[in-house]
């Protein structure tokens, strides 16, 4: 008789932040430990759950602890919520806590999968009789948000103060992004990479792009390529969307189009994200992509779709493709019954979602 396998424990820091961040998180907690109850001992989560966010600010002046990243260092993964609160500035909000620990732990590669949903009408009616997928990998450490600049001037009077902010583009950090967006896309039935620039005003930093995009597409020669402007390929998203696998794109202009594929799919409350580390020498963080949504927060309204799908990123994350892509499966399966939000259409609550999703998981 053979040994039985040795059982994996990861160890998961939850951070639910603010809002619907609380609700969303504790859905897929209660979806991955459903999973691993079910796993006949082969896999387990250990949660840590951390309080920062805007009531943390509230009561402390800080959105994390001094050496919360420090505390974070060895987790296996972070489960994010949702940051912001209409009592905290947003750039407060986003640069003490999502921000801080995406630039800190160089999580230069942010995933996120277009995905058109069974029984979700969705507003993009070209889906209605053509299949449609696609993922957005955006570059997450320097662009538009690498936090160069400053205001100035302000001595001088009302009126006067000037504020900069400058986009940073590196080779390095260029050619990164590109290669694990042509790595991706060998591993899709579609092998093409379409590159988000706007080079035609942007001459320095998106011609840099331009250069690093054209010279690593010559190392995958069996990969499709093009080079669209963002905002002809702001209107490729709704024209032709079919045409589409792999967008990569810079921090800013990644971050507008992959909300414009959530919302043509349905709703930002379906859209699953991964801030990944890739080199995994600081834990990855992976966090649906709507907001906080202070207007129904704490009323079992929240979609939690998106970070069930993130969920499912973090699965593949830790070694798991088969789990993840079982519980892709059964979102579908719910999805496709009827179990909705009323953000899609439907009236169900968060947490007749994630019974749903459990169901359909056969547990």
């Amino acid at each position: 008789m053979s040994a039985p396998a040795e059982r994996r424990t990861f160890r998961i820091a939850a951070i639910p932040a603010d809002g619907v961040g609380v609700e969303v998180v504790a859905a897929g907690r209660a979806v991955l430990d459903a999973l691993a109850s079910a796993s006949g001992g082969a896999f387990a989560f250990d949660w840590t759950e951390f309080p920062w966010g805007c009531g943390y600010y509230e009561k402390t002046g800080r959105m994390m602890d001094d050496d919360g990243l420090e505390a974070l260092r060895d987790f296996d993964a972070i489960y994010f919520g949702a940051v912001g609160w209409p009592t905290v500035p947003d750039h407060v909000s986003l640069w003490g806590l999502r921000l801080r620990i995406c630039q800190n732990f160089d999580q230069w590669a942010n995933v996120r999968p277009v995905h058109f949903h069974p029984g979700v009408v969705p507003p993009l009616r070209k889906a209605d009789h053509t299949e449609l997928d696609w993922v957005v990998v955006r570059e997450n450490s320097e662009g538009e948000y690498a936090g160069f600049g400053g205001r100035n001037l302000a001595g001088r009077g009302p009126g006067n103060e000037v504020a900069l902010q400058t986009a940073l583009f590196t080779e390095k950090g260029c050619e990164r992004i590109m290669r694990f967006a042509f790595d991706l896309a060998r591993t899709r039935t579609r092998r093409k990479v379409s590159s988000v620039t706007k080079s035609n005003a942007q001459q320095y930093g998106m011609v840099l792009w331009d250069e690093v995009f054209a010279r690593v597409a010559r190392d995958y020669p069996d990969v499709e390529t093009e080079s669209v402007l963002v905002d002809a390929m702001s209107a490729k998203f709704v024209l032709r969307p079919e045409d589409l696998s792999v967008v990569v794109a810079s921090n800013l202009n990644a971050d507008i189009l992959s909300d414009l594929g959530s919302a043509l799919a349905g709703s930002l409350g379906l859209a699953a994200s991964a801030n990944l580390n890739p080199e995994r020498r600081f834990p990855s963080m992976f966090e649906p992509v709507h907001g906080s949504a202070p207007d129904i927060a704490g009323q079992g309204l929240a979609n939690p779709i998106g970070a069930i799908g993130s969920a499912a990123l973090m699965l593949d994350h830790l070694g798991l493709p088969e789990e993840a892509e079982r519980l892709r499966k059964a979102i579908d399966a719910t999805t496709g019954a009827g179990v909705l939000t009323r953000d899609v259409g439907g009236s169900a609550t968060t947490d007749q979602v994630v019974a749903g999703v459990i169901e359909r998981l056969g547990l």
